[in-house]
C-alpha cells in the first residue's frame, strides 16, 4: 500500500482530490517505480488539482504532481538499479499520467533524469520544473547572446517559483537583475535572492498606445505573459530577448510589430515539458553548480502530502511565495 492525492469525479463531472491509500498493484505501466522521497507544488499542479482539472487532465481517477524525486525501487531498465536517485519533470506526468503525489510512482525510464552530484532529492525537488524552467530560460539566453555586461536583465512574477529561481540563477552568474512583483511585502526576499532593485507590478501592468519605449532592459524572463509581455517586447534594447515562461496574466499578448522590426527583438518560447535528455541533463547539472543553495534553502516552504490540496488552490491565487516541498514522511 502507498499514500496518493487521488483525484476522482462525481456524478457532476467536479473532481475533488482526497488523500487516499493505494494498492502497488493501481499504478500505471514503466519500466521504473520509484520510491518518491519529495515532490513539489507548481501553477500547472494548482490547475490539475483544480475541479476542472484545469483542462490538464484527462482521465480520472487520477493522481496529480508533475514533479517528483526519489530512489528507483524496481527497474526493467539497465540504466536505472535499485537503489538510484532520480529526478522527473515533465513528459506530461501529473497530466496524462499518473504524478507524483504520491509514495510511490512508475513511469517510462526515458522520462528519468539521474540525481547530479552536489543536490539532495529535497533541494532537487526546491528546484522542480519551475527552476528547470528558469535555468532553461537563462541558457536560451546565453544563446541569443546576454552577458552580464550587456544590462539589466527584467524578471516578471519574480516571488513566483520560477521567477524566484531566475532571480537567484542571474545573480549567481553576475547579472543585474530587476524583479517585478505585485507585492510589497516580497522586496526583501528578492533582494535577499539578489535582485538589484524592485520594478512594482503596476509600473508594467498596462500595455500602451506607443510600440516602443526607451530601450532598458537586456533581457527577460517573463512567467506573467499578457498585457505585461507586450510591454516589456516595446522597451527591450535592440537584438535583446524574452524567454516566455507562464501565462499567469493571460494568454493573449496584445503585443505590436514594430519592436521585432525596428530593434530585432526576439520572443521565445521555453518548453520544459518534453525537453530532449541531453539538454534536460546540462540544465540539471548547471542548477547543481550555480545555484546558491543556501537561497535555495530559504525559499523552501515544507508541507505535507495532506497539505497539496489546499495549497494547490492557494498557488492559483498567487498566495504562495517561494518553494513549496512535499515531504512524503510527513
Amino acid at each position: 500500500m502507498f499514500r496518493a492525492i487521488l483525484m476522482q469525479r462525481d456524478a457532476e463531472g467536479k473532481a475533488t482530490p482526497r488523500l487516499e491509500e493505494l494498492q502497488d498493484s493501481a499504478l500505471p505501466e514503466g519500466e521504473v517505480t520509484i520510491a518518491v522521497e519529495y515532490s513539489t507544488l507548481n501553477y500547472k499542479d494548482g490547475l490539475c488539482l483544480s475541479p476542472s482539472g484545469g483542462g490538464l487532465v484527462r482521465n480520472y481517477p487520477h493522481v496529480p504532481g508533475i514533479d517528483f524525486a526519489g530512489r528507483v525501487e524496481t527497474s526493467s531498465d539497465p540504466r536505472y538499479a535499485p537503489g538510484d536517485a532520480v529526478i522527473l519533470t515533465g513528459w506530461r506526468v501529473g497530466e496524462a499520467h499518473w504524478g507524483g503525489f504520491a509514495e510511490k510512482a512508475r513511469v517510462k525510464a526515458d522520462w528519468l533524469v539521474p540525481l547530479p552530484q552536489g543536490l539532495t532529492t529535497r533541494r532537487a525537488m526546491a528546484i522542480g520544473t519551475a527552476g528547470f524552467t528558469a535555468m532553461l530560460a537563462l541558457m536560451e539566453l546565453e544563446s541569443q547572446g546576454l552577458t552580464p555586461s550587456a544590462g539589466e536583465v527584467l524578471v516578471t512574477g519574480a516571488a513566483g517559483g520560477v521567477g524566484s529561481i531566475a532571480v537567484a540563477l542571474l545573480a549567481a552568474n553576475g547579472y543585474q537583475t530587476a524583479a517585478v512583483t505585485g507585492r510589497p511585502e516580497t522586496e526583501t526576499y528578492l533582494k535577499d535572492l539578489g535582485a538589484a532593485r524592485i520594478v512594482p507590478r503596476a509600473d508594467l501592468a498596462e500595455a500602451i498606445k506607443r510600440p516602443m519605449e526607451s530601450e532598458t532592459w537586456a533581457g527577460c524572463i517573463d512567467a506573467v505573459g499578457g498585457e505585461m509581455l507586450a510591454r516589456v517586447l516595446g522597451q527591450l534594447k535592440s537584438e535583446a530577448a524574452v524567454a516566455a515562461v507562464g501565462n499567469a496574466g493571460g494568454l493573449q499578448v496584445p503585443a505590436n510589430i514594430i519592436p521585432f522590426l525596428l530593434r530585432g527583438v526576439k520572443l521565445l518560447g521555453i518548453n520544459s515539458v518534453t525537453v530532449p535528455y541531453p539538454r534536460r541533463l546540462a540544465a540539471w547539472e548547471r542548477l547543481a553548480r550555480e545555484l546558491p543553495l543556501q537561497k535555495l534553502d530559504g525559499m523552501i516552504q515544507e508541507a505535507a502530502l495532506a497539505d497539496v490540496p489546499a495549497l494547490g488552490a492557494a498557488i492559483l491565487k498567487g498566495q504562495v511565495q517561494g518553494r513549496v516541498v512535499v515531504d512524503m514522511r510527513l
